[in-house]
């Protein structure tokens, strides 16, 4: 039996856990899971009332405060709702006073008070404990290490600072159940993006991590200060997991609100648009670690074709919409010619085949979608070009200085290019609304990929505000903590767990 102070120790599920084995413990995200044993660094042996099984550790997180309130009304909340029977032998566990609903809604805002203050302090430990004393040994640490390892992470403390005294002022602390905090969510939804900087970040800092500790020295300093901070005993890679965990804990604590809030409740409205603003917030964060995948895709992309000319497309864009052959004509010639088009956002790349060698392409040119109007055009007459078309569309710039008709072999091609070219208008209008865009510069930062290639890349600097925001394939790269359930697989974090655990046999 593992013990933590005496107590038994406790981890809280990020996904759900669907098994067919009879001995794997299945749960749900949000359940609180009894951990047994943790000797296997993968699979942990632990209880959920009556059952017990393996499971998973990377579906897991440890809790940080193992004395939050959580577990006797979680554990009795099946029965709570099985009939008017069981309601009044829970009212006995919870105490008079209040409804079980009501009681249940004060648990939970509670819990969510209890975990904002413990992640406050677990913030300052680390900015004061950690990072304000590597910054006096710049014998061991550069800056731009502390930034790899670290992140954003003291942005991020100063923005749950300033949360945490908004939901203060919203908490009720007679009757937490009349708490109105959905609006501090709504109000602060999206500076919760800063997020997405960290968590792309996070896989170099455990790659950084790792290789310093390595050498015994930073492994002693590190410890040192850990133990002048009073901290509990879990490594830094444990620490640094903490905030990837807690933009993934938002949704799963104001579902668990919503579930307790009635309709007529005054914060029932503001709780319900928190939870899909956080839901949101976590489907960006995802949408911009996968745009960050997405660089060397494109530099390897742009390295393969011959005789590129003018600016790299990461200077403007981020995403390869769509791409196929279609027939070109231009004015003022008038020629026809076979091409391949990628259409990115921002800007639209064609190319020419090799006669005999089909798969090698040479730049041929390109069309800026921002100063651009898609038009349908007819089957028949076409009067700019004076000819007969069909299944074709137009580009015509906005000054009307330049016309490019489009032609393809068949009519669903013509309408899947239709709806690629709304998908490129509709993302570049997202990307403005959420911060994504840019303004242009001829400031251009030159990064290498991975075949030595250099490419200019100021739109992904400005985007996510970091210095290594791709690393080599062979390198373990672990997925964000969100909506997506991980594979079965140990993550950088997770192989050493048994550092990480603060447990006595």
């Amino acid at each position: 039996m593992l013990q933590h102070d005496g107590s038994v120790v406790y981890a809280e599920a990020l996904w759900d856990h669907v098994t067919m084995d009879d001995q794997e413990l299945g749960f749900k995200a949000g359940d609180v899971i009894e951990v047994v044993d943790a000797t296997n660094k993968e699979w942990w042996w632990g209880r959920i009332m009556d059952s017990e099984g393996w499971f998973p550790a990377s579906f897991v997180r440890l809790r940080v405060n193992q004395d939050e309130p959580m577990e006797e009304y979680l554990a009795h909340l099946e029965e709570a709702q099985a009939g008017e029977e069981d309601q009044a032998a829970l009212g006995l566990l919870l105490g008079p006073g209040l409804p079980c609903k009501e009681q249940m809604r004060t648990n939970v805002i509670n819990e969510i008070m209890s975990t904002e203050r413990d992640y406050i302090k677990h913030l300052k430990d680390i900015c004061e404990g950690y990072i304000k004393q590597c910054r006096k040994r710049t014998d061991m640490f550069t800056e731009e290490q502390l930034r790899t390892i670290f992140g954003n992470i003291e942005e991020i403390y100063r923005f749950q600072r300033k949360f945490l005294k908004g939901l203060e002022k919203k908490f009720n602390k007679e009757q937490p159940h009349l708490s109105e905090i959905g609006c501090c969510f709504l109000e602060h939804q999206t500076d919760f993006q800063i997020y997405s900087e960290y968590c792309n970040n996070h896989p170099n800092a455990c790659v950084q991590l790792s290789k310093l500790m390595k050498v015994n020295k930073y492994v002693f300093f590190f410890e040192a200060c850990r133990l002048l901070q009073k901290m509990i005993d879990i490594s830094l890679d444990g620490f640094l997991l903490t905030p990837v965990q807690k933009i993934c804990k938002y949704p799963l604590q104001l579902a668990e609100l919503l579930k307790y809030t009635n309709p007529q409740h005054r914060d029932y409205k503001d709780v319900e648009a928190a939870l899909n603003a956080m839901k949101n917030v976590a489907r960006l964060i995802n949408e911009r670690k996968r745009r960050l995948e997405n660089i060397d895709k494109i530099a390897q992309w742009q390295s393969s074709i011959e005789d590129w000319e003018g600016e790299d497309v990461l200077s403007r864009s981020s995403d390869l919409i769509f791409s196929g052959e279609l027939t070109k004509l231009s004015q003022p010639q008038a020629k026809s010619q076979q091409r391949m088009f990628f259409l990115f956002d921002h800007q639209m790349v064609y190319c020419k085949k090799d006669l005999l060698r089909r798969d090698m392409l040479y730049y041929k040119g390109r069309v800026d979608m921002d100063h651009m109007e898609v038009m349908d055009v007819e089957d028949g007459k076409e009067k700019d070009f004076n000819i007969s078309v069909k299944n074709a569309l137009k580009l015509r710039s906005l000054a009307g200085d330049e016309v490019h008709l489009l032609c393809a072999k068949k009519p669903e091609q013509k309408q899947r290019w239709l709806r690629a070219f709304a998908d490129e208008r509709r993302q570049v209008q997202h990307d403005r609304e959420t911060g994504q865009t840019h303004t242009h510069t001829h400031t251009h930062t030159h990064t290498k990929t991975l075949d030595g290639t250099s490419v200019t890349r100021p739109y992904y600097d400005f985007l996510l505000r970091q210095k290594h925001p791709s690393l080599p394939t062979a390198l373990p790269q672990q997925q964000v903590f969100m909506l997506a359930e991980p594979k079965r697989k140990t993550s950088t974090f997770w192989h050493n767990i048994g550092r990480l655990t603060p447990f006595k046999k």
